[in-house]
């Protein structure tokens, strides 16, 4: 994503200036969205691969889910992983804004497409480097490790990046026009951080739309059981996974955590942004002065 204010400065800093700042920026944003990822893997893991009707449902929405697992587990229960989940906040989107900086700074998002295709492939990156870090979210680093060895940590990377390169891709895209487009209305001060942050909502609204589907399979992939041999019990892959839930639970199955999810990415997005755009505009003030 790129700030709302002061780009021109910021494109003095470098990559791995950058990788720090939105490292950062997304980790402090972690700290106020993990309660809405924890509530939305139980939502998307309950009745795995069974058909609608024939489970109790222990979680029937966003609300109440979150006053289940607070009553089950505590206020406490509601940032369970954040350690882990600010490590791949830290990781993944390090490398992502890192990333499409460069490609900023090079030009590539001034071709037709460039703003996509380097969303997308910062995305990719992004997503393989943090995908040990993911496992460790989902609880299963310790298991898969033992049993698979160092390789093993990636073993749910083919459904990581297809994920966030579209994530990505979205997010990137639709919010440099979403954010043009309020900035035409004139609702607000030329420069004012309110157009990034209503820009970055209407742009949550296109990824959470986007990536449900890739966050389902992905989240099933993670956490599915394994053979002796490494392989998945469930699922053979990204696509066999996709198709299965699809067929097994139907096609909304691809959608749960949908509520969740749009709650989790609307303030992950804009608060990651106006950090970012914070950070770096301080950072850019300091090496000025």
């Amino acid at each position: 994503m790129e700030p709302s204010s002061g780009r021109a400065a910021a494109a003095s800093l470098s990559p791995p200036v950058d990788f720090v700042l939105g490292a950062t920026a997304c980790c402090m944003a972690c700290v106020f969205t993990n309660p809405l990822e924890v509530v939305k893997t139980r939502l998307q893991l309950q009745g795995e691969l069974r058909s609608r009707g024939s489970y109790h449902r222990h979680y029937r929405g966003v609300l109440q889910a979150t006053l289940a697992v607070s009553r089950a587990d505590g206020l406490r229960g509601l940032q369970k992983g954040l350690a882990a989940g600010l490590l791949y906040q830290g990781l993944m989107n390090g490398v992502r804004f890192g990333f499409y900086s460069h490609a900023e700074d090079v030009g590539l998002t001034q071709h037709p497409g460039g703003t996509v295709a380097a969303g997308a492939v910062a995305g990719a990156l992004g997503a393989f480097v943090g995908s040990p870090a993911y496992l460790s979210v989902s609880g299963a680093f310790e298991a898969i490790y033992k049993q698979q060895g160092l390789l093993g940590l990636w073993r749910g990377v083919n459904g990581a990046v297809p994920r966030v390169t579209v994530g990505s891709s979205v997010q990137l895209a639709t919010f440099a026009s979403a954010k043009e487009w309020v900035a035409k209305q004139q609702w607000f001060k030329e420069g004012s951080w309110m157009v990034a942050l209503a820009g970055g909502m209407i742009s949550s609204v296109a990824v959470a739309v986007a990536m449900t589907p890739f966050d389902v399979v992905s989240t099933r992939l993670y956490n599915q059981p394994v053979d002796e041999t490494g392989m998945g019990k469930h699922y053979r892959g990204f696509f066999d996974c996709f198709v299965r839930v699809s067929g097994k639970e139907g096609v909304l199955a691809l959608y749960k955590g949908l509520g969740p999810a749009y709650l989790r990415l609307g303030p992950h997005t804009v608060l990651s942004l106006l950090f970012w755009d914070e950070l770096r505009g301080l950072t850019c003030w300091q090496q000025a002065t």
